[in-house]
C-alpha cells in the first residue's frame, strides 16, 4: 500500500493545504482549460496557497494604491542576497541586471542582443516547448543538441552542434535550460564550466534560463551559470515566478556577466516598462522573506517524488521514471505501454488526467509525458490510479 505523506506539526504543508474543491475555484489556465472531471497535472502552476510575505506585499500595495510603473533595484538586491545565502554566490552584481516582463520575453530580448535574423540558437531536447516557439517567432533557427541517454548534457553532441552552428561564419547562441525542464536535471559546476569553455572556443553566446533555480532539492546544488569560470560573456534570466508560484504576477531579471554588461546596456528602455510593478513587489518579498515557505514546498516535493515512484511501481510498472533533482515536474517514458507517440491524449481521453504531451518538447519527446508534481498527495495518487485505469 502506498503511503500518503501527512501534514507536519503546526498546520498543513503548502502542498497539502488546499482541497480540490478550493482549487477548482481558481480561474487560471490550469483550472479552466479542461472540464471539471479532469485532474489537471500539466501546466506549471502549483496547488499551494501563496507565501504570507507575498500576500502581505501585494495587499499593502493595493491598500496604498501602489499600482504604477516599476522602479528601483530592490528586486535585484533581493536576488543578490538570496543567491549569496542559497548558492554561496557573490552575484549577481546589481548594476549588471535589468527587469524584464518575464523570463521568456527576457530570453527574446537577450537573443536579439547577441544574434540576428536567421542565426542559429542551440537547445537541448527534450526541452521546454516555448524555446522552439519563441525562437522561431523571432526569426532565428532552432538547432538541437540532444541530451544523452542519461538525461544529461552530452559534451560531444554539444561541441559538434556548436561547430556546425558557426560553420557559416555567422553568430550563434545557446539557450541553456538550467535546471532543466522537463527532466529536472541539475547541471554540475563541471558541466557548466565545460559549456563555457566550448562557448568561448566557438564564439557561441550563452543565454541561460534559470527560472527553476530555487527549486533544487536533496543533495543537488544549483550552480548559477554566470558563476563558473569562463562564463563572463554569458547572459542569464532569473525569476521568483516558479519557486513561489507567481506566473500571474509578471516580473523577471536579466543578468549579465562582466564581459556582457555592454550588451545588456543596449537593451531598449521600453523593455523595462513591461514588468508589473506589483509583480516586482511580490517577487522581491518572496526572495527576501519567503524562504521558510519555499523550504516547506521543497520538502513536500521530495515527498511527492518518492510517492510518485512508489505509485508508478505499483500501478504503472511499464513507465520509466528517473526522479529529477529540481523543478516540480516529472518526465515519464511511456513508450513501453504501447500508447503511441502521444500517451498524454490517451490518459486524457480514457483516464481524465491532463498531462503535457512530450511531442512539443522536441527530439526524444514522443512517447513521453510531463507530469506536474506540485499538488497534494491525494490528487497525485488519484491521478496515477486513473492513468493505470486508462490502460484497462
Amino acid at each position: 500500500m502506498t503511503r500518503i505523506p501527512q501534514d507536519r506539526p503546526g498546520g498543513p504543508a503548502p502542498l497539502q493545504a488546499l482541497t480540490l474543491d478550493r482549487l477548482r475555484r481558481r480561474t487560471s489556465m490550469k483550472w479552466r482549460t479542461y472540464p471539471e472531471d479532469v485532474l489537471p497535472l500539466w501546466v506549471a502552476e502549483m496547488d499551494v496557497p501563496l507565501a504570507e510575505p507575498v500576500v502581505r506585499a501585494v495587499t499593502d500595495a493595493m491598500e496604498a494604491g501602489d499600482t504604477g510603473y516599476p522602479a528601483g533595484t530592490a528586486y535585484a538586491e533581493a536576488l543578490a542576497a538570496f543567491a549569496g545565502e542559497r548558492w554561496c554566490w557573490d552575484g549577481p552584481a546589481v548594476e549588471r541586471t535589468a527587469i524584464v516582463p518575464d523570463v521568456m520575453l527576457g530570453v527574446v530580448e537577450m537573443l536579439k542582443l547577441v544574434t540576428g535574423p536567421g542565426d542559429p540558437v542551440v537547445v537541448n531536447p527534450p526541452v521546454y516547448p516555448p524555446f522552439y516557439l519563441f525562437v522561431t517567432h523571432m526569426d532565428r533557427r532552432v538547432v538541437e543538441a540532444p541530451f544523452g541517454p542519461d538525461l544529461r548534457l552530452d559534451p560531444g553532441a554539444l561541441e559538434e552542434t556548436f561547430r556546425r552552428a558557426v560553420a557559416g561564419g555567422g553568430r550563434a547562441a545557446y539557450l541553456l535550460c538550467s535546471p532543466h525542464n522537463p527532466t529536472g536535471t541539475v547541471h554540475t559546476a563541471e558541466e557548466l564550466a565545460a559549456v563555457a569553455a566550448l562557448a568561448e572556443r566557438y564564439g557561441v553566446r550563452v543565454v541561460a534560463d534559470e527560472i527553476h533555480a530555487p527549486l533544487v532539492t536533496g543533495d543537488a546544488r544549483f550552480v548559477p551559470y554566470l558563476s563558473v569560470p569562463g562564463a563572463e560573456r554569458g547572459l542569464s534570466l532569473m525569476s521568483a515566478s516558479k519557486g513561489w508560484n507567481l506566473p500571474g504576477l509578471k516580473a523577471a531579471l536579466a543578468l549579465a556577466g562582466p564581459a556582457s554588461a555592454a550588451d545588456l546596456a543596449r537593451m531598449p528602455e521600453e523593455v523595462g516598462h513591461g514588468p508589473s510593478h506589483v509583480g516586482v513587489l511580490a517577487h522581491t518579498a518572496a526572495l527576501r522573506d519567503g524562504t521558510a515557505w519555499l523550504d516547506a514546498v521543497l520538502a513536500g516535493l521530495d515527498e511527492n517524488r518518492r510517492l510518485l515512484t512508489a505509485l508508478l511501481a505499483e500501478h504503472l510498472p511499464g513507465v520509466v521514471h528517473h526522479p529529477g533533482e529540481a523543478t516540480y515536474l516529472a518526465w515519464l517514458d511511456c513508450r513501453a505501454l504501447g500508447l503511441g507517440d502521444d500517451p498524454a491524449q490517451v490518459f486524457l481521453d480514457r483516464g481524465r488526467v491532463a498531462l503535457s504531451s512530450g511531442i512539443p518538447f522536441g527530439t526524444g519527446g514522443a512517447g513521453h509525458v510531463r507530469l506536474n508534481l506540485a499538488t497534494s498527495a491525494e490528487v497525485l495518487t488519484e491521478a496515477v490510479r486513473r492513468m493505470a485505469a486508462a490502460l484497462e
